[in-house]
């Protein structure tokens, strides 16, 4: 009598358990990280001790934002060799770390390298989450791309929460410990779930990815050296807006390299980059109770809305647009272009709730924007255009500052300084808006080009083949003309 084998049990399959803790993790993880741009010293600043040069701190706690752009490029060429789980597990550890330490930065070298230490860590959660949800069920991508959007907007309210009544100036190094520990929890309990269930495969990037990725840290290391040095040397405003003005140009032209939907792509993430954070901040700073505004309390229902509509968003185009959605593309920069011209119209505004119009437009443009175009790109080409953006954020607050420079020179009362505040936000929300429909303008054309290229036809990204393994068979001796996403410059061919 033959006796059948014994089948035995291949452990735990539960992946919807590491989804919805991977889901939780990016809600935690990525405002947290977010969190770390803002530069909110100076509101604590007669909390300072006077034997530090107050200054010289304030330049420091600038440098999360340089530490931040430049490792996020460097992270994802890591991510080749490294496990996505490690990566967000470590840069988590080092935002942990930075908390602990801040409690004891009594002097402004300990503090910048507090500072420099968390937007390292900021760096690597960043693309490690967003490679982290981008095989799994899609509506952890249009998460992510939700979450990402309103991190960006109301990054600079989140980083001013913790120092209403604040009795240190540390807080700023520290703003949010217990949402780091339950970060950090949920990233532990990620890399278990992750080690039970077979260490489930995650996408890694490719030697072109590598090098294209090198390339966006040089116009990023350029950015910060500029940022850097007109916070220093206390440059005019004119200076500063001509070097903001080249930077924007640089990355748009960084932009330009690979195929027709990485153009799209990088286009859009540096549109949002440039134009969300620092017009949000803007906003969010002329709205403070201090100038007529409602204050931080009366603006957390306008952001809630904002959040929730714009994770609504991702998820509709996540879910219904599939790749044909690229179209999706300009009408959310339209949609932010809208948002800004509202924000000429109601900011400044005593109530709150209608700033929901301009922050839930700019929110809902950037996600439909981002989900759109990352339909139809591979993970390297999506991380090189967020490498772009987190440069065209510190790009965006250079140009913010040199419009703001000139609008306050001469300023003599309080009633002018408020004054100048409201026109430089007017005056940036009118730049904004030109630069998103720049983008919608300089995307269209490039399409056209690609789509006009002999022989050419469109690829399939890596990482999408499980949506798309039923593709088209090519004619014989039929050549594709442009690379898969994520191909080294010297191999793509000009349009």
């Amino acid at each position: 009598m033959t006796v059948p084998p014994i089948q035995r049990s291949a452990g735990p399959r539960v992946p919807w358990l590491l989804d919805v803790t991977l889901g939780l993790l990016v809600v935690a993880a990525l405002p947290l990280a977010i969190v770390t741009v803002p530069n909110t010293l100076s509101v604590v600043a007669k909390l300072l001790p006077g034997d530090i040069d107050q200054v010289g701190l304030m330049r420091t706690h600038g440098l999360a934002l340089p530490a931040l752009m430049l490792t996020v490029p460097l992270a994802a060429v890591v991510l080749r060799r490294v496990q996505v789980v490690h990566v967000v597990l470590l840069g988590l550890a080092l935002v942990a770390l930075s908390d602990v330490a801040g409690g004891y930065a009594g002097s402004e070298l300990l503090a910048g390298a507090v500072r420099v230490l968390r937007g390292v860590g900021a760096g690597l959660v960043v693309p490690a989450t967003l490679a982290a949800v981008w095989d799994r069920v899609p509506v952890l991508r249009a998460l992510w791309v939700g979450v990402f959007s309103l991190s960006l907007l109301a990054a600079e309210a989140l980083a001013l929460w913790p120092l209403d009544e604040a009795s240190s100036w540390r807080v700023t190094l520290q703003p949010y410990p217990m949402l780091t520990g339950i970060a950090l929890a949920l990233a532990g309990a990620y890399l278990m779930l992750w080690i039970l269930l077979g260490r489930p495969a995650t996408p890694m990037l490719n030697d072109g990815e590598r090098s294209r990725l090198l390339l966006a840290a040089v116009p990023a290391a350029g950015i910060a050296v500029v940022a850097i040095s007109t916070a220093t040397e206390g440059w005019r405003a004119l200076p500063v807006i001509a070097l903001a003005v080249v930077a924007v140009a640089g990355l748009l032209g960084l932009a330009t390299i690979g195929a027709a939907e990485s153009r799209t792509l990088a286009y859009s993430m540096v549109a949002v980059g440039v134009v969300l954070l620092p017009s949000a901040a803007q906003i969010t700073l002329v709205e403070m109770g201090g100038l007529g505004g409602p204050g931080l309390r009366g603006l957390w229902v306008p952001y809630a809305v904002a959040g929730l509509l714009a994770v609504g968003a991702a998820a509709a185009v996540r879910r219904f647009a599939g790749a044909s959605g690229r179209w999706l593309v300009p009408l959310g920069l339209l949609a932010m272009v809208v948002g800004l011209c509202s924000v000429r119209l109601v900011v400044p505004s005593a109530d709150g709730l209608v700033l929901a119009v301009p922050f839930t437009l700019l929110a809902v443009g950037a996600a439909v924007t981002l989900t759109s175009a990352l339909q139809e790109v591979g993970v390297g080409t999506a991380v090189f255009g967020l490498s772009l953006c987190v440069a065209g954020v510190l790009a965006g607050f250079l140009l913010g500052t040199g419009v703001q420079m000139a609008m306050l020179d001469g300023v003599s009362s309080a009633q002018e300084l408020v004054d100048s505040f409201v026109g430089a936000l007017h005056s940036w929300a009118l730049i904004g808006g030109f630069l998103a429909v720049l983008v919608i303008v300089l995307s269209t054309v490039m399409a056209r080009r690609g789509a006009a290229g002999p022989g050419e036809t469109a690829s399939v990204p890596p990482g999408e083949g499980a949506d798309k393994a039923e593709e088209e068979e090519e004619p014989a001796g039929s050549v594709p003309a442009v690379p898969p996403p994520g191909q080294s410059p010297e191999d793509t061919a000009s349009p």
